[in-house]
């Protein structure tokens, strides 16, 4: 009896060991890394070498995939990360891009949700709508671009800046060219006056034009190009 779990002992013995002798021999450094996804503003280079960090020191088994794939995702451009291991000694990954629709406070973009990344040493596609705002407030910007550019496609007229203030005012810029003091209140009512003074005179004059100042209780003042004053249409002073 004594000589059976003498037996049996030295079974579990041999196995564990063996068990961790296996271990030890699948459990090597990680040698490859892929690649894959749909990229079109990244190349696999740039994020193989963003990648490269995350791994050293890393090996086969013991790397944990889950947090490997979160310090992944904190790379600019990538949106969503999965990470699996291939016999044997290499990891996949499989990288879903990023999407910008606008340029972010000067040194960011925004993806469609609203929500801002770092570009890093990539650059984003020409021709974005350059967007700023305070922190947090990507989603609420976006959305009034949105608003924005179909009120002004009935012009003809594109808003390729729009800026929130820090104190709730707003400003936005046509074409690269006229920009649009807005400012807090009665927005609606504003952007009317506006529309019905452009499609009256101030279309035409476009060009001329440095700034509009729609912060008034009645009508526009209009700031040209080589002049220091304003010019009011139907204003009574503003604020």
């Amino acid at each position: 009896m004594r000589s059976s779990w003498l037996g049996v002992v030295l079974l579990v013995v041999l196995l564990g060991a063996g068990g961790r002798a296996l271990w030890l021999w699948l459990d090597r450094p990680i040698e490859r890394v892929s690649v894959g996804g749909e990229l079109h503003h990244v190349s696999a280079s740039y994020l193989r070498e963003a990648l490269s960090p995350l791994l050293r020191g890393q090996t086969w088994l013991s790397v944990d995939l889950g947090e490997l794939r979160e310090q992944a995702r904190d790379i600019g451009w990538l949106a969503e990360v999965s990470v699996a291991r291939e016999w044997p000694n290499a990891l996949s990954f499989e990288l879903v891009e990023q999407r910008p629709v606008a340029r972010w406070n000067d040194d960011s973009l925004l993806n469609s949700a609203g929500i801002s990344f770092e570009s890093g040493p990539v650059a984003p596609p020409p021709g974005l709508p350059d967007l700023a705002g305070p922190p947090n407030s990507g989603k609420e910007v976006l959305d009034y671009l949105d608003t924005l550019q179909v009120r002004f496609e009935t012009l003809g007229v594109e808003v390729t800046q729009l800026r929130l203030e820090a104190r709730g005012a707003w400003r936005l810029q046509l074409d690269d060219s006229v920009w649009i003091m807005l400012g807090r209140n009665d927005r609606d009512a504003r952007l009317a006056r506006l529309m019905a003074a452009w499609q009256r005179q101030l279309g035409s004059q476009a060009s001329q034009i440095r700034y509009i100042d729609l912060r008034y209780p009645n009508g526009v003042a209009v700031a040209w190009h080589g002049e220091t004053d304003t010019e009011s249409l139907n204003g009574n002073g503003g604020s």
